[in-house]
């Protein structure tokens, strides 16, 4: 796809002499108008090639409203939301409106480090404060910066219906929920974000659209029946019409790094965008949101969500991949929590605790060609040739907490130790980690699936839906009605609790375990050798990182998620000192961690449920 000059993107483009360029795909339209002044001024749009209609109108700028007016052959017409809307500044279901790209960005210094040198963050901008907008989150920064997160990862911010919402269920992919804010307030967040150090990252849904206030089929062929996803008809990549579908997506994922100074993409399911073409999607996508980036001077990387276990999607492309910067790798969560709490329904029933957290290390992916219970056929490939920095791992995120019928974080699935344990395992690992909003000092609000559609057909079938999904889990009592208010205001972080006894004590490891991430090169530098694990017991495991530059500063990390202690052998070519121990008393733990350091066969003593980080002495 070539740049296009400023004037020719989708849309309403404000310009700078008091006029507003539209340009507006419907291939099959018999005209396209504008329609301003709740109806007083009507303006045609031009046909040019391909469905395109397009016009410069004068008069028309900044915070202007107006619908697009889609002319049929019975002579009869549909007044919508551009598709392209850029500010629905009355919600979904009111007009379009022309936003204001200018602002005073102070951010020329700000650098964005590689995807590898991140903890990235993953927050619900609803729930994350008490007002649950952009400017609400601007005070936390400074705590978090401190805390050591140096991404924030915005859950869905475009346009869905009402104001409560995962955001998944977005049908204006262009235009900024105005209850958190609009186009101004995002960009007043990312402002403020590069100043206290910190990256913003927006989760972005191009596999499907929302089913309220959803009118882009009047407008073109953007979905097909010739593929299914969980959600409904697919997008329509790679079938007649597609070039201007893939536009569509394509120019929305460089707007956000153009217009808005975004640092980073996560695709949302990616498996679900079905394409054929020569040139995939997501190439496509990753291709032009680094050449933007680029353009201006910056980095911006993309990351993609799957479940495919494909390393095609971060190796490069000319070694066949697809060119993405990094992927979610679920595989460490689902190990980790069979590993803590034995759960082994759903596709848990594929995972078998530290084992495959030994896998990971290997192969990255533990679907690596594996015979999948779940799915039943075989999955994935090993991707040993693509760095642990690639892929971003976590202990909890959105899914993960939300999708469980009463919405429990792991602070309540976990004891003190376990969950002092699994942050350890997480933040000591060679993957980039990504901290779920909250976690950091053991909240216990639930995270619940909540919406607030206005059409009662569509709540209806949402909450029999849940009902249905959690059907299993009857003995749990009734799934929370996701339409109801409540749901969403029990699904807010509480702030103050970080501040009680064993919240500070959490919030302090959290502390100390990125310190020490950032300070000890072995565990994340990018020519530390693989971290080959040795399985000690099912529940016990260890691996070492080292540096050949560097060999005097190696590494063990020993995880243990057994209830009795253990005693776990040590490379027996050092001798080896305890750096950090969760089960320390100043974290709340039993201690009784002991080194033995016998000639040849070091060992180390460690309780139940702990992790230990050694430094070769």
């Amino acid at each position: 796809m070539t740049h296009h000059a400023d004037h020719d993107h989708l849309g309403a483009t404000a310009r700078d002499d008091g006029s507003t360029r539209f340009l507006v795909w419907a291939p099959e339209a018999e005209g396209v108008e504008v329609v301003l002044d709740d109806g007083q001024r009507v303006e045609p749009l031009a046909a040019t090639h391909r469905g395109y209609h397009e016009a410069t109108v004068d008069g028309v700028g900044a915070g202007d409203r107006y619908r697009v007016r889609l002319r049929t052959s019975d002579g009869s017409h549909l007044d919508r939301n551009d598709p392209a809307s850029r500010w629905q500044p009355d919600g979904l279901h009111g007009p379009s409106a022309v936003d204001d790209p200018s602002f005073d960005w102070t951010d020329a210094g700000w650098v964005n480090p590689p995807l590898r040198e991140h903890v990235l963050y993953e927050l619900h901008v609803g729930t994350f404060t008490p007002e649950g907008t952009f400017d609400a989150i601007v005070p936390r920064l400074p705590d978090l910066r401190e805390l050591g997160v140096t991404a924030i990862e915005l859950m869905p911010v475009w346009q869905f219906p009402g104001e409560r919402n995962w955001g998944y269920d977005g049908v204006l992919p262009y235009a900024v929920q105005h209850s958190y804010g609009g186009p101004a307030g995002l960009r007043r967040l990312v402002d403020a974000a590069h100043a206290a150090g910190i990256a913003v990252v927006l989760d972005v849904v191009y596999n499907h659209f929302g089913p309220e206030g959803n009118h882009l089929s009047d407008f073109g062929p953007y979905l097909t029946d010739r593929y299914d996803t969980p959600w409904g008809q697919a997008v329509n990549v790679d079938g007649a019409h597609s070039d201007a579908v893939r536009r569509y997506f394509v120019e929305n994922a460089v707007r956000w790094v153009r217009e808005f100074h975004v640092d980073g993409l996560r695709l949302d399911a990616v498996h679900a965008i079905l394409d054929q073409s020569a040139v995939h999607l997501l190439e496509e996508i990753a291709r032009e949101v680094h050449a933007e980036a680029r353009r201006a001077g910056r980095h911006t990387f993309v990351i993609a969500e799957s479940d495919l276990a494909d390393p095609r999607l971060v190796r490069a492309t000319a070694l066949g991949g697809y060119g993405l910067d990094g992927q979610w790798l679920d595989d460490v969560h689902h190990a980790l929590h069979v590993a803590f709490t034995g759960e082994r329904t759903g596709y848990y029933e594929d995972y078998r605790g530290l084992v495959d957290l030994q896998h990971a290390l290997r192969d990255r992916f533990v679907m690596a060609g594996r015979w999948s219970a779940h799915r039943q056929r075989t999955v994935g490939r090993p991707a040993r040739d693509v760095p642990y920095g690639r892929f971003v791992a976590c202990t909890q995120n959105h899914d993960q907490v939300g999708n469980r019928m009463l919405g429990e974080r792991q602070a309540d699935l976990l004891d003190h130790e376990q969950l002092k344990t699994s942050a350890a395992a997480l933040l000591l690992l060679p993957f980039t980690p990504m901290l779920w909003m909250g976690q950091e000092y053991a909240e216990t609000a639930p995270f619940q699936y909540f919406v607030s559609h206005t059409d009662p057909d569509l709540v209806e079938a949402v909450r029999t839906g849940r009902r249905r999904e959690f059907a299993y889990f009857a003995d749990q009592g009734e799934a929370p009605d996701p339409q109801a208010e409540a749901t969403f205001e029990r699904s807010k972080l509480d702030w103050s609790l970080r501040e009680q006894d064993r919240n500070a004590t959490v919030l302090a490891l959290y502390r100390e375990l990125l310190r020490l991430r950032r300070e000890v090169p072995a565990l994340t530098a990018e020519d530390a050798g693989p971290a080959d694990a040795v399985l000690h017991a099912a529940t016990t495991l260890s691996f070492r990182r080292s540096r050949a530059a560097d060999p005097a500063q190696d590494v063990v990390v020993v995880l243990h998620a057994g209830e009795a202690a253990a005693d776990v052998p040590l490379p027996p070519d050092a001798t080896w000192q305890v750096v950090f121990d969760t089960a320390d008393v100043r974290w709340g733990g039993p201690g009784g961690v002991a080194v033995d350091d016998a000639p040849g066969a070091p060992r180390v003593r460690l309780p139940g449920t702990s992790a230990v980080l050694l430094r070769r002495g």
